[in-house]
């Protein structure tokens, strides 16, 4: 974990590896900050894909737990638990004024990044 308790993804804990999901193939890697007030120099919260497929089946589409549980391949529980988390990263973001990447956001990563200029680490 970061100093903000938000996660870093798969591989960044104990316990079982995670499950392959099956998530929609046109999904971009992006970041989002605030205008103002941002402390660029702070760590991003990260977003998985996932993550983001999840809000997206849920929140947008209107499926159930149950129904995006079908569509990503994983059980029920998990997209409870995934979703649940998803949340908590944006509103710890959206609350903070922090940044918000998604995915693995190869301009932020490979220094490229126009807005927020380079980073150390690639995002997961």
């Amino acid at each position: 974990m970061n100093g903000s308790g938000m996660g870093r993804g798969p591989g960044h804990g104990h316990g079982r590896r995670r499950m392959e999901r099956h998530i929609r193939g046109d999904l971009e890697s992006r970041c989002f900050a605030p205008i103002c007030r941002c402390d660029h120099e702070e760590e991003p919260v990260y977003l998985r894909h996932d993550e983001m497929e999840l809000l997206r089946l849920t929140d947008l589409e209107g499926l159930s737990q149950e129904e995006a549980a079908g569509v990503l391949g994983v059980s029920r529980k998990t997209v409870w638990r995934d979703l649940h988390e998803a949340r908590r990263k944006l509103a710890y973001a959206l609350i903070n004024g922090r940044i918000i990447a998604i995915g693995d956001c190869s301009e932020h990563s490979e220094g490229r990044c126009q807005r927020f200029g380079p980073s150390d680490e690639t995002i997961q």
